[in-house]
């Protein structure tokens, strides 16, 4: 089992900035490649962002590619999902997931854990 807590969502102008964290516990944090997902109101959950385990593979939805950056600090078990120049139709709750294997994982299907959420609410 791998328990998965966000943190760091909240109100934000648009144009404006957010850090989300997810630690992760339990089994070995390296061992799983980590991605974020979304969901807005009556929308399907999304995908964001994804990362490998270690010499990363990074892969970004085209909708937040040049504007968000995922990241992980094994030593930490942590993964991070900077988000710069927001806008309001990023309003959503966040998840992040951990996917047990050694590639990259994109589809929700593919991943094994997920945490709570955290609302991020982008106003114009």
């Amino acid at each position: 089992q791998v328990q998965l807590v966000e943190s760091g969502g909240g109100l934000v102008q648009a144009g404006g900035s957010l850090r989300l964290s997810c630690a992760a516990s339990g089994r070995a944090f390296s061992n799983y490649a980590m991605g974020w997902f979304r969901q807005a109101p009556g929308r399907e959950r999304e995908f964001v962002a994804a990362i490998s385990r270690t010499a990363p593979r990074i892969l970004y939805a085209d909708s937040v590619k040049g504007r968000f950056t995922i990241s992980r600090d094994n030593a930490k078990n942590t993964v991070y999902l900077q988000m710069n120049s927001l806008k309001p139709e990023d309003t959503a709750v966040y998840y992040c997931a951990a996917a047990a294997t050694n590639t990259i994982a994109t589809i929700r299907d593919e991943y094994d854990f997920w945490g709570q959420g955290t609302q991020v609410t982008v106003s114009s």
